[in-house]
């Protein structure tokens, strides 16, 4: 499915920090991040429990879908998606590959 550029232009993808990684008191493979967006802080919920460490994580910059509808899962009101590729049962979470600040907006 082809989505025209102004399409592209709603979404609102940022640079994030990993804050702190908790375990879902409610799901045995999904994991509670605090994340930094520069300007605020949020908490979402991401299924990356079985690919990742809580250490591997911690300090991490990832990119996070940031104005997706707020949903709650399994109880834990969720504030974006981080974004992730995966193929054939591997999972790798996209981040910057040099530093950038926490809130750099992708475009």
């Amino acid at each position: 499915m082809e989505i025209n550029f102004k399409d592209w232009q709603n979404l609102d993808l940022k640079v994030a920090k990993v804050l702190e990684v908790k375990d879902h008191p409610n799901a045995d493979r999904l994991y509670i991040l605090k994340i930094d967006l520069g300007n605020e802080k949020r908490k979402i919920v991401a299924g990356i429990k079985d690919h990742y460490s809580k250490e591997s994580l911690k300090g991490k910059k990832i990119i996070v879908f940031t104005n997706l509808k707020p949903v709650e899962i399994r109880g834990i009101k969720s504030q974006g998606m981080l974004l992730a590729a995966s193929n054939k049962g591997k999972v790798v979470v996209l981040g910057p590959d040099k530093d950038i600040e926490s809130g750099a907006k992708i475009s």
